[in-house]
């Protein structure tokens, strides 16, 4: 196994995932062999501590007992690597698709997912404007600030979204940003009406931005994009920048993407 980091990152270390780590890492390479002796022998971990990995992994669905007591990944596994190649496939689908809209609109296009309240970006074609837009690729905001994220939000139950955020939880970034749960939900609603969702001047001054969810094959959001502008360009380009945002989204929703 590579060892990552120095010893001042190690204390941080959770040996438990390291050794389920190893179990999975084993069993990956020859799945439908080993048996609880095996896994024990090769990763030198002792068999009542085994005992208890299998059995917790076996229950989060990691790993399956076979017939003959010998264990394969999981379906879990399945599930993951899918979401991990949609993603990537997304961000290229996104890369050949979003140049066009760049171009068209003027402005900044955005991709984004949400991961539970937090919109996470994953890639931006940035137009050549004199102002550049802060977000990159990896960068975190909350989800109820962006309209990237209240697109993706108004896919979920309300009771999800209730979930998310208690009434004490909202950053205020600018004046305008959602305060309590009761007005996001007005947003959502108005998102989910609308089929697509504004910020308006509600994560940075000075900008507004229309995004449209991306779905996949079965209907459900995994991703959204977006076009952020100045506020003295949005009275101009609004219309044209939600149709055109629409159209990327139903783009790249039609390509086929799958979670």
């Amino acid at each position: 196994m590579e060892m990552w980091g120095n010893e001042m990152e190690r204390k941080y270390w959770v040996p438990a995932i390291e050794r389920a780590n190893d179990v999975l890492e084993q069993i990956a390479s020859q799945p439908s062999k080993l048996k609880l002796m095996d896994l024990s022998a090769a990763t030198g971990i002792n068999k009542s501590t085994m005992f208890s990995l299998l059995q917790t992994m076996e229950t989060l669905n990691w790993v399956i007992k076979e017939p003959g007591d010998t264990y394969a990944l999981g379906a879990v596994f399945g599930v993951l690597g899918n979401a991990y190649f949609a993603g990537m496939n997304l961000v290229k689908l996104f890369e050949e698709k979003a140049e066009q809209t760049m171009r068209k609109l003027g402005e900044t296009i955005q991709l984004a997912r949400l991961e539970k309240g937090e919109l996470v970006y994953l890639a931006k074609k940035e137009a050549a404007t004199h102002v550049r837009l802060i977000s990159e690729p990896g960068m975190r905001l909350p989800a109820y600030a962006t309209a990237m994220g209240k697109a993706l939000l108004a896919s979920l139950e309300n009771e999800q979204i209730d979930a998310l955020y208690a009434d004490e939880d909202y950053q205020a970034f600018t004046p305008n940003t959602v305060k309590s749960t009761l007005e996001l939900q007005q947003h959502i609603n108005e998102a989910r009406a609308l089929g697509y969702a504004l910020d308006r001047e509600e994560v940075a001054l000075g900008f507004c931005c229309v995004a449209a969810p991306v779905l996949d094959r079965g209907g459900k959001a995994i991703g959204a994009v977006s076009c952020s502008m100045s506020v003295h360009h949005w009275p101009a380009k609004q219309a044209l920048a939600v149709e055109e945002i629409q159209q990327l989204a139903r783009s790249l929703s039609a390509s086929g993407v799958t979670e």
